[in-house]
């Protein structure tokens, strides 16, 4: 598993359009193979068999396509699968499954999960708000894997997928967002209220069933039945834009009310993170989206905000286990995580 520079996906370096606040697009297609059971009811030779399929498929696509590697589930141990969920390059799920595996387009901006709730979830992924770009990324993959791959497909519903919600397009388009004003603000919960309103559904950091960690949200579609897919991109994408604009006011009327408020708070976080020695995983989630709220806001200008991106990763779990071994103690791994951020801090500060 990646260390250090490589820990953190490219898409996930920083930049892209509004990448201040929207951090990453991701567009999902969900698709099956005809004539195979579905995972849900498939045994173990049927996946073995699909995969084999998805391989040869794989190996078919034109250069231009990038190349692929495939990593399967069972030949990782825990940490091994947790960090991929940690990278958002697989879900939770898929790290459940033994007969899952992963192809990893080599510069990360592609991951297809194979065998998680379907046969195949096809991955775009692109830093900042991209809804446009990554649907066009995602739908070329989709088409050259479609030419030797025969899909389950219904003329009345649509692609066929094991769960009612993804049938019809297969698409779901999420972004992942900073929302650290929207929160102090007290505005999030309304602004979520009418999000869930207009067909858009406000999960935490990995998805559903995850918590919001660092004010980080993700917003993606909810359904996908008797929606075309360029409807649905462009629709999430002025969505998304739009709670861009609600978090850049709901930062400046912080900042132009409780000014002294919002440095202390982010001075605190800065003391803390610069000489804690321990410091556990949700603390440090807090700590440093308020950090990046200050250096989004000038109070920090010598940091780069890409430093935020790279420790929101380097900090989980299992990255700080695959960066330095066996880590059987949760205060052990409190100390290492401390010791990680005050490191890189001081680093950034020194090249900034």
């Amino acid at each position: 598993m990646p260390s250090g520079d490589q820990a953190v996906p490219g898409w996930m370096t920083g930049g892209g359009p509004a990448g201040d606040i929207a951090l990453s697009t991701r567009l999902r297609l969900a698709r099956n193979l005809a004539g195979e059971p579905f995972p849900p009811r498939q045994d173990g030779a049927a996946a073995s068999r699909v995969l084999q399929r998805v391989r040869t498929a794989l190996a078919a696509l034109p250069e231009a396509h990038g190349g692929y590697r495939i990593v399967r589930m069972a030949e990782l141990d825990g940490p091994g699968r947790q960090t991929l969920v940690e990278q958002h390059l697989i879900s939770p799920l898929l790290a459940l499954r033994a007969a899952g595996a992963v192809a990893l387009r080599l510069d990360q901006s592609v991951s297809i999960m194979i065998n998680e709730e379907d046969h195949l979830r096809i991955q775009a992924l692109l830093p900042g708000l991209q809804c446009a770009d990554a649907w066009r990324v995602a739908d070329g993959v989709d088409d050259a894997l479609n030419a030797s791959l025969e899909y389950a497909f219904s003329e009345e519903l649509g692609y066929l997928a094991a769960s009612p919600a993804n049938v019809g397009t297969g698409l779901r388009a999420s972004v992942m967002m900073h929302l650290p004003g929207l929160v102090l603000a007290s505005q999030a919960a309304p602004l979520f209220a009418n999000l869930a309103q207009m067909g858009v559904v406000v999960r935490g950091l990995h998805g559903e069933g995850s918590a919001a960690v660092g004010n980080l949200f993700q917003i993606s579609n909810q359904v996908s039945l008797g929606l075309a897919e360029e409807e649905i991109a462009g629709s999430l994408q002025a969505i998304g834009r739009q709670v861009v604009d609600r978090e850049r006011s709901a930062r400046e009327w912080l900042f132009a009310n409780r000014r002294t408020q919002i440095e202390d708070r982010v001075a605190r976080a800065y003391g803390l993170l610069t000489n804690a020695r321990l410091m556990p995983s949700a603390e440090a989630a807090a700590l440093l989206s308020d950090l990046r709220l200050g250096i989004d806001l000038h109070v920090l200008p010598h940091l780069d905000p890409a430093l935020f991106n790279e420790l929101l990763v380097r900090t989980r779990p299992a990255f700080l286990q695959a960066e330095a071994g066996a880590v059987d103690h949760p205060a052990v791994r409190d100390a290492l995580r401390a010791t990680l951020i005050r490191q890189r801090v001081t680093q950034a500060e020194r090249q900034g």
